[in-house]
Parts: C-alpha cells; sequence; structure tokens
C-alpha cells in the first residue's frame, strides 16, 4: 500500500474554492499579494504559523488541512445528498441578517455626522468669539 504525500498547499487551495474564496480575498486577509497566495498553495509543507493563520481565516482545523482527502469529501458531500440532485440548489446559511447590518451602518454613518456636525459648530462659535473679541 503506497502512502499519500501530503501537499499542504494544495489542501489549501482546495479547501478554499470549496468554501468559494478567492485568492485575492485570503491573500487580503493574511496582509499578502494574491501572487504569494498562488507561491504558498504550491508548496508541498507550510510553515506552521502560516498554517494556523490560514485555518483560523478558513475557519477549519489544521488539522483538515493536512489530512485532506479529496475522494473522502467527495464521498461525504454525495453521502448527504442522498442521491438528490441538487445540482441547482445554493447550499448557503447566512448568519447574520444583511438588512439588520445595512441599518447598523446607516446608525454608525448619522452618529459619525451628527460629530462631525457637532465639531464644525464648536469651531463656528470659536471662530466667532475670536472675531468679537478683535472687534
Amino acid at each position: 500500500m503506497t502512502e499519500k504525500t501530503i501537499h499542504e498547499g494544495r489542501n489549501v487551495k482546495r479547501i478554499r474554492e470549496m468554501l468559494g474564496i478567492k485568492q485575492d480575498v485570503l491573500a487580503n486577509d493574511l496582509g499578502l499579494s494574491q501572487q504569494a497566495i498562488s507561491q504558498l498553495e504550491q508548496k508541498e509543507a507550510l510553515d506552521k504559523d502560516m498554517l494556523e493563520k490560514i485555518s483560523a481565516l478558513l475557519k477549519v482545523p489544521v488539522e483538515a488541512i493536512k489530512n485532506f482527502d479529496e475522494e473522502r469529501t467527495i464521498n461525504i458531500i454525495a453521502s448527504n445528498n442522498n442521491g438528490k440532485d441538487n445540482s441547482s440548489a445554493v447550499n448557503f446559511q447566512c448568519t447574520f441578517n444583511p438588512l439588520e447590518k445595512l441599518m447598523e451602518t446607516v446608525e454608525e454613518n448619522k452618529k459619525l455626522y451628527e460629530r462631525l456636525l457637532q465639531s464644525e459648530k464648536e469651531k463656528v462659535e470659536m471662530l466667532q468669539g475670536v472675531i468679537a473679541q478683535k472687534k
């Protein structure tokens, strides 16, 4: 029986692709260039710290990257579908309400605008005071 060689870079690439994450997004989150991620995905073994960072960003255990087996993953996906054709279905569960996030952003912008407006009012009052003193 031949033992499979673990190619951590390729495993990162496959997991990233399965999660629908682009190289440039992962690169940005890691503070690297897209080219650096491309090179990283070519490496058979990754630095322990980098592996842990990638693991945290992809939200998968380090062991999942090290022991990734595409055949096993495909079998798990196939068995979870129970023979149903879900090719047109999208398995996406949003963990937050996008409208709530939008409204939070709007509220934050309102507060920022109010602080900016108050600051400008204070500047005007101060300048009016300076002008009044000079008269």
